[in-house]
């Protein structure tokens, strides 16, 4: 928002806010551009203005991606973020590529990791990055729940008018957000090997053994030293199949399953995909869970 923050909370006082998917604004009309950093938090975002009038939810990170860490921002990122109202972030570090751009900028930000118990980062051997906490905690339904009472939160308070429409919308999508039982406990114990550092939290919540996660990007495959113990944590544990993540990458993994003779599976971070709301969010985590089962079962 290089724009009038002094008067924004008047505008959208006096403006209804609508979500992706409401009504077009009329030509002319004065719009408040919201801005979501990644698509977990577009998902929720959406979720939570749904059906109220006037504000554009955008996406900022739109491409198909596995890792921030070394994201760099583009022309018309910048221009995004030079147009939004309000900014809302994942936090717990994921945005760091975004720091400069941001001290730019006089729009509101709102953290959707606000009260979320972060855990420590997993170890980025070979990496020229290094993050205190996991920032990759919207992959649980407990943690999915909280970012949406943020974003809830945040938008009613800089809109107070539609207070109670967030607060509605956020419950509304925490109530789908069930996980079933019996999967659970058809997963609980269940080894787990992840060529993806971001599984953590899904792991902890599924109550499955994440044995070994490791970050594998272009250029920073898997040291010797790694594919020496995923070989044997393969044989000691008697796995039958290893997880990669649907944007990242698969050599290494794929080096193992010749080797050792189990299958390579992947799993989504929900960092990229199709639709507004809620429900590809469910969709996503749902597949994991199927894969998961799949895999190990």
């Amino acid at each position: 928002m290089k724009k009038r923050i002094a008067a924004l909370l008047l505008v959208l006082c006096l403006l209804p806010l609508s979500a992706c998917g409401g009504r077009p604004a009329e030509e002319g009309e004065d719009v408040v551009h919201v801005l979501a950093t990644t698509y977990p938090v577009y998902l929720f975002t959406t979720a939570v203005a749904q059906g109220v009038d006037g504000v554009e939810v955008n996406l900022l990170v739109s491409q198909q991606t596995s890792c921030l860490h070394d994201y760099t921002l583009t022309v018309k990122d910048m221009k995004a973020i030079e147009r939004a109202d309000v900014i809302l972030i994942n936090g717990g570090g994921l945005e760091d590529f975004l720091a400069d751009a941001l001290d730019t900028s006089d729009a509101p930000v709102i953290d959707c990791s606000a009260g979320i118990e972060l855990l420590p980062a997993l170890g980025h051997e070979g990496h020229d990055h290094d993050t205190e906490y996991d920032p990759h905690f919207w992959m649980t339904y407990e943690n999915a729940a909280c970012m949406l009472a943020n974003i809830a939160q945040g938008l009613g308070e800089l809109d107070s008018e539609h207070g109670g429409v967030y607060n509605q919308n956020s419950d509304s999508a925490a109530d789908a957000l069930r996980y079933d039982p019996d999967k659970l406990s058809a997963l609980a114990g269940k080894p787990l090997i992840t060529f993806h550092d971001g599984f953590q939290y899904f792991a902890r919540a599924a109550g499955l053994n994440l044995l070994k996660a490791i970050e594998e990007e272009e250029g920073a495959e898997a040291s010797a030293a790694e594919i020496k113990e995923i070989v044997e944590l393969i044989e000691e544990y008697q796995i039958p199949a290893i997880f990669t993540e649907v944007n990242g990458s698969d050599a290494t993994a794929r080096a193992i399953a010749r080797e050792t003779g189990v299958e390579v599976y992947q799993l989504d971070m929900i960092m990229s995909g199709e639709g507004t709301g809620i429900q590809p969010y469910l969709e996503a985590m749902e597949k994991n869970f199927q894969t998961i089962a799949e895999a190990l079962g």
